[in-house]
């Protein structure tokens, strides 16, 4: 028994050096923390790791989860530190000191990727200057921490403010204590190329200026919640964007100065409308009318219920700027805003393909109002480019569904196929008749019917 104990002991001593690190690097922070009981040779080893995930949350002792951490970013250290992930809870008996340490520490041994979750209900973490310096970080996540304005001010007049290398960054619930500290902090990555901003926080309501020569991918949440500043307003000036995302209810101001030609947009902005009247609406015209030609160029676009109804009833009271590149649109819609697909198509004349959702519940698409809906005019690109439909919500057969069906199969000159698919409890043998009744305008014209599965 002893010697084959004891065989078993030799065979762990034989693993060499690079495969205990590799295991180290893939052990969660409880069995982490818990290498005191180890042999020497693996804890020393731990100075040889290049990646570490350490959350406070999932360890019992914070003492030993302190001094684990200490060990591990220790001066001593000899190998670099690629990647780390550190989600810290707020803890009264130690402050957030020596999260400023283990940050300097790495921004010392060559961080590359830095993910930095602080988690409080009353009050942010300071991150370290040396952060604005790093020379070597490429991604940075950072949740509910705040930035040292007066010091960065400092650095930036001093030219110092630099990250070199970093391509992606991720901004959750930050604070920032002016507009220019924002500003500052994304102007100093030449490289940058995916920007997250996902709530926000300042001193007061503020002008959040996104300018770089370099960002190719921009997601903007600024929903309400706790971390977001109501009147704000947004200005992109970035020639080389080729996609921006936008979840947006908040925004005064939303003015897209530069962007690149061919660029895909996936927008949801309220404009600051809680209720989508005509002289609500006009109460907002200014800024629909500033955001606009700023995206009048892109060439595809995915578009969500308010924002549609926005630009639609718009378009009733002022003109507006035509989406002359336009080539695919998915549109999510109300149903009881289907009435409005006519006129947002008017402004997008080269349309090719058109990808189609709505929502609403049975009783709702039954309404005397849904039975009333009738389309009317053809928009231009009906009839001289719309090639692709499809229908992606699940159809009954309730009457404005098939009217809608029958306007783009009789309004269509140029249409190739139109894909829709079939509630499992629709009436299967009745929509197909009446969808065989309905005239096409294009006789090349292909209907596919999926049906969908319980």
């Amino acid at each position: 028994m002893a010697s084959s104990i004891l065989k078993g002991l030799d065979r762990i001593s034989e693993i060499p050096d690079p495969l205990i690190c590799q295991i180290l690097s893939h052990l969660s922070t409880k069995e982490a923390v818990s290498t005191s009981v180890l042999s020497t040779r693996w804890r020393s080893l731990w100075l040889w790791v290049t990646s570490l995930d350490l959350c406070s949350e999932r360890v019992l002792d914070f003492n030993a989860f302190m001094s684990f951490g200490y060990r591990f970013f220790d001066s001593i250290r000899v190998s670099c530190i690629h990647k780390a992930k550190l989600n810290i809870g707020e803890n009264k008996l130690y402050g957030d000191d020596y999260l400023t340490w283990w940050i300097d520490a790495l921004v010392k041994r060559k961080i590359q990727h830095l993910d930095v979750r602080y988690d409080s209900e009353r009050e942010y973490c300071e991150m370290p200057l040396s952060l604005y310096t790093c020379k070597t970080l490429v991604y940075l996540k950072l949740f509910q921490v705040s930035f040292r304005d007066a010091e960065l001010s400092k650095l930036s007049i001093a030219g110092s403010v630099s990250l070199p290398c970093l391509r992606t960054m991720h901004l959750e619930s930050i604070f920032y204590p002016t507009e220019a500290t924002f500003e500052g902090l994304v102007s100093s990555c030449p490289v940058l190329e995916e920007l997250t901003v996902v709530g926000c926080e300042t001193a007061g309501a503020t002008v959040f200026r996104v300018s770089s020569r370099s960002l190719n991918k921009l997601v903007i949440n600024l929903q309400f919640r706790r971390y977001n500043v109501v009147g704000s307003q947004v200005v992109i000036d970035a020639p080389l964007l080729g996609f921006l995302s936008i979840e947006d209810d908040l925004s005064d101001s939303f003015i897209v100065k530069n962007m690149h030609p061919n660029a895909k947009l996936d927008i949801w902005l309220a404009f600051g409308l809680l209720e989508f009247e005509e002289a609500n609406v006009l109460s907002k015209a200014s800024m629909i009318r500033e955001f606009l030609p700023g995206v009048s160029g892109i060439k595809e676009m995915i578009i969500w219920c308010d924002t549609f109804k926005a630009i639609s009833l718009y378009s009733k009271l002022e003109p507006v700027p035509r989406f002359r590149n336009l080539s695919l649109l998915v549109a999510n819609l109300y149903s009881t805003d289907m009435k409005w697909l006519p006129t947002f198509l008017e402004i997008c004349p080269v349309l090719k393909s058109l990808i189609l959702e709505w929502f609403g519940d049975y009783e709702e698409m039954c309404s005397d109002y849904m039975n009333q809906i009738s389309f009317s005019s053809v928009p231009e690109c009906l009839s001289s480019s719309l090639e692709f439909v499809d229908i992606k919500s699940s159809v009954s057969g309730h009457v404005a569904e098939i009217k809608l069906i029958r306007y783009l199969l009789e309004s269509s000159a140029i249409l190739k196929k139109l894909t829709l698919r079939l509630n499992c409890c629709a009436k299967q043998n009745v929509i197909f008749k009446s969808l065989l009744k309905i005239p096409r305008r294009s006789v090349t014209c292909e209907v596919v019917v999926l049906r969908l599965k319980d």
